[in-house]
């Protein structure tokens, strides 16, 4: 974190609760110009993804596989 950001941040929580939102709200507009490349971007991301499922290149794991794959993981961290 660079000294200015943190210098926003210390700011932000000086605020009461009701501008805290406001400006968490502002922080998180899109302009429209920025919304359309990022939907670009996600339309091709989603092309590729499926572009791999029908090629064969990558396979689907099942959703209880897959969260028995992340329970693991997160076990095998703790230890």
């Amino acid at each position: 974190m660079t000294p200015r950001l943190a210098d926003y941040i210390e700011a932000g929580r000086a605020l009461d609760a009701d501008e805290r939102e406001i400006a968490a709200l502002a922080l998180q507009h899109v302009d429209e110009s920025e919304q359309a490349e990022i939907d670009a971007a996600w339309d091709e991301e989603v092309d590729h993804r499926v572009e791999e499922i029908l090629t064969g290149k990558v396979a689907l794991v099942d959703g209880e596989e897959t969260l028995a794959m992340a329970r693991a993981r997160m076990a095998a961290r703790r230890k």
